[in-house]
């Protein structure tokens, strides 16, 4: 008699450890793609801003096209304003940034 009882419950465990799995398999198919890249430059700043400094300040390559730049500008400039509790340091800092990959410098350290 304790047999049944025994099988049953080791199918019931079976059941129940299958609906679990494939709930955690479904959850893990649609979770979003994350890139493993670092999402913001996290270091201090060099004396002459280069386009290297400046590329990485703005999350764009050195190589970016023009609308990217002003995208890539717009979305961090947003995050660091000074009107919405940003550093005017900062600010100051990637509007050199964008200075710098769109050729606007007064230095001649915009090679290209």
């Amino acid at each position: 008699m304790e047999s049944p009882m025994v099988i049953g419950a080791a199918v019931a465990a079976a059941a129940m450890g299958g609906r679990y799995f494939l709930t955690a398999w479904q959850a893990f198919r649609t979770r979003p793609a994350v890139p493993h890249l670092r999402r913001f430059y996290h270091g201090g700043f060099e004396m002459v801003m280069s386009r290297r400094e400046a590329a990485l300040i703005l999350g764009v390559r050195e190589r970016a096209v023009m609308d990217k730049i002003k995208e890539a500008h717009r979305r961090v400039m947003m995050a660091n304003h000074p009107d919405a509790g940003g550093s005017h340091y900062l600010a100051s800092k990637i509007n050199e940034a964008k200075d710098v990959l769109t050729g606007r410098t007064k230095g001649s350290n915009s090679a290209f």
